[in-house]
């Protein structure tokens, strides 16, 4: 798809570096390790480290933060073990998830749809705390009602929960990266 004068923010890259999470940016000089080591572009080749970044350059704002690309990330930090530059591109796109939340391009309830949350359902919440005792990073959290409550913006979607909730009230969509892996499979 050809890119227009329209699309293009030129202060595009410089709010990003402006975020915690992109300060990291201009280090980068594109030698593709990052996408040679992402396991997630292996198997969605649109999905390319080196590619986004070169969109944050041209300015290409709304493009990429109303694109599913950003849901695609895994968060695996492979990125980062083998940048030369210590570029951090898993961090970099946690600051353009921000931005996009930030800036209403991305909604709690899309993260859920993509399968970037977990959710409870409160007819089944029993109350038994399994998950705020497991969650590693302390989401979820009992709410007046005394039921089970996950923030969708902070929520990691590792699976610990779901996994291990005792009554099965707490869910995680199918990502989308999900549905391209097995649809990539077939």
């Amino acid at each position: 798809m050809a890119i227009t004068n329209k699309e293009i923010n030129a202060a595009f890259s410089a709010e990003v570096t402006a975020q915690p999470g992109g300060e990291h940016l201009n280090r980068c000089y594109s030698c593709g390790a990052c996408s040679g080591a992402c396991p997630v572009s292996q198997a969605i080749p649109d999905f390319d480290p080196r590619r986004i970044i070169h969109m944050i350059r041209l300015g290409l704002k709304n493009r990429l933060l109303t694109s599913e690309l950003l849901g695609y990330c895994s968060n695996c930090r492979s990125c980062v073990f083998v940048c030369p530059q210590d570029v951090r591109f898993a961090e970099i796109v946690g600051a353009l998830r921000e931005m996009a939340l930030a800036q209403g391009l991305l909604s709690d309830q899309d993260l859920l749809d993509r399968g970037k949350a977990a959710w409870v359902d409160r007819n089944l919440c029993v109350s038994c705390l399994t998950c705020v005792r497991i969650c590693p990073w302390r989401i979820p959290v009992i709410d007046q009602g005394g039921r089970a409550v996950i923030d969708a913006r902070q929520c990691r979607w590792c699976g610990i929960c779901p996994a291990e909730c005792p009554a099965q009230a707490i869910h995680l969509n199918e990502s989308t990266d999900e549905r391209l892996i097995w649809a990539f499979k077939l």
